[in-house]
């Protein structure tokens, strides 16, 4: 089965209660949906967005067990192979042995970090706000190991490597599928 995106929403809901996990899992799925359409991947965009919305299923619950439990829990209820694949692919090389192959897999292992780094530099921006943000002082945050400290820079690095972008690239990006997010304040 592969899940719609509101079908994956239902079932994030179903394990994760809280807000902050919510609004990341809208966030990650709006921006997985934005670069399906601008990587020529239009129509598999609900597919991306539902595995934006279901890769950190498990983290609120298990964190001990990401990438593992979600694979179980989505197994449980006959999601497709390659889309709890591509979920749990994010959690390389920490969490599980699922290098990111696909391009999906690779953008998302990119984006998760990210947009946990843009979400909390657009907070200390005057305007609270992505729509005016630029790469330039997203890269001043970036090098503030302080700053947003849960967010991996050496994730969102190879996260860039992997996709063969330049780190600006990937920004100024997952920016912009900010920018075009309805649940990014």
């Amino acid at each position: 089965m592969i899940p719609t995106p509101d079908q994956a929403w239902e079932l994030l809901c179903e394990f994760n209660e809280g807000e902050f996990h919510r609004k990341h899992a809208r966030t990650v799925g709006d921006v997985m949906r934005w670069y399906a359409q601008e990587l020529g991947h239009g129509q598999q965009a609900e597919y991306w967005e539902a595995v934006g919305i279901l890769h950190d299923l498990d983290f609120e619950r298990w964190p001990e067990e990401h990438c593992v439990k979600c694979q179980e829990l989505m197994r449980e209820r006959g999601i497709d192979e390659p889309l709890i694949r591509a979920a749990a692919s994010h959690g390389w090389p920490e969490c599980v042995d699922i290098k990111p192959e696909l391009e999906m897999e690779k953008v998302l292992f990119a984006v998760d970090e990210l947009t946990g780094l843009i979400g909390a530099a657009a907070m200390m921006r005057p305007s609270k706000s992505v729509d005016d943000m630029e790469v330039k002082s997203l890269k001043k945050k970036f090098k503030d190991k302080k700053f947003a400290a849960g967010c991996s820079r050496d994730v969102i690095r190879q996260g860039a490597e992997l996709l063969g972008w330049e780190l600006d690239e990937l920004m100024d990006r997952t920016i912009q599928a900010m920018r075009a997010s309805p649940n990014v304040d």
